[in-house]
C-alpha cells in the first residue's frame, strides 16, 4: 500500500480538464449564424448587380461594332453575330435581328436582359424581354 501512495493518479481531476462548455460552442454557433445572414444577402445583392451591368456592358460594346457594320455595308441587314466577330469581339450570346435601316440588339446574363434599339438608341438595362424584331 505504500508504494501506491507515492504514485500519481491515471484520472485527471475535474480542475484539470480543458475544452470548451456546450454554452460556449452554442455562442460561437449563434455567432457564426448572424455573420451568415448579414453575409449572404450582401453576396446575392453583388451578383445581382454584376449580371445587370455585366448584360448592359455586353450591349454597350457591340453598338459601335454595328455602326461600323453599317458603315461597310450601308445597311444593317444581314448583320448576325458572326458578321460583328468580324468586326470585333462581341459576346457570343447577344440576340441581333436587323433590317435596313434598324437593328435590335439584346442579351441576357441570368435572369436580367439588356437591350438597345437604334440607331441612335440607349441601352435599356432593364429590359422586360429579349429582341424579337429589328424594331424592338
Amino acid at each position: 500500500m505504500s508504494l501506491m501512495r507515492g504514485l500519481p493518479s491515471t484520472r485527471p481531476e475535474a480542475s484539470d480538464e480543458h475544452g470548451f462548455t456546450l454554452i460556449e460552442l452554442l455562442m460561437v454557433l449563434v455567432i457564426v449564424g448572424v455573420l451568415l445572414s448579414i453575409a449572404v444577402p450582401s453576396y446575392l445583392g453583388y451578383k445581382d448587380r454584376a449580371q445587370r451591368r455585366t448584360a448592359a456592358a455586353n450591349v454597350r460594346t457591340a453598338v459601335p461594332d454595328a455602326e461600323a457594320y453599317y458603315t461597310d455595308n450601308g445597311s444593317y441587314a444581314g448583320m448576325t453575330p458572326v458578321t460583328l466577330q468580324t468586326i470585333d469581339h462581341i459576346d457570343p450570346g447577344l440576340t441581333i435581328f436587323a433590317d435596313a435601316t434598324h437593328y435590335c440588339m439584346s442579351d441576357s446574363q441570368g435572369a436580367h436582359i439588356a437591350k438597345v434599339v437604334g440607331p441612335g438608341g440607349t441601352v435599356d438595362d432593364n429590359a422586360a424581354a429579349q429582341c424579337t424584331t429589328a424594331t424592338g
